[in-house]
């Protein structure tokens, strides 16, 4: 059994609880706004020593790009250093990146690939 009467949450200054004719109080009801996930992009880090051959592969099973798209980013890589996979939730990216860098590991090359927040 209860001690205490239940609390009304405080409201604004100026809003007042309506009263049905019922002399029930009638309380409004608001929605809350869920933000959307922070997005993560997923990078490969180029190095002198992975195939390039091997990152088009890579590219094409683990991020689901075609031949053409996957042989682009595998290029930006090269010449640019590192290149973004895909932007996805954190937990799949982190999935992303530890399917890369197992493939990488058992096929013997040094790939690096990371994740990082995307910022808006």
């Amino acid at each position: 059994m209860a001690t205490k009467s239940p609390q009304i949450p405080p409201r604004g200054p100026n809003s007042e609880p309506e009263h049905d004719s019922s002399g029930a109080v009638v309380m409004e009801r608001r929605t809350l706004k869920a933000k959307p996930p922070q997005m993560y992009q997923v990078l490969m880090l180029n190095d002198d020593y992975t195939p390039m051959e091997f990152v088009v592969v890579v590219i094409q099973e683990f991020f689901g790009k075609d031949l053409e798209t996957a042989t682009q980013i595998m290029l930006k890589i090269h010449l640019d250093g590192k290149a973004v996979c895909g932007v996805y939730s954190r937990d799949v990216a982190a999935t992303k990146v530890d399917q890369v860098l197992d493939a990488a590991a058992k096929a013997g090359h040094p790939l690096k690939c990371l994740s990082e927040p995307v910022d808006f």
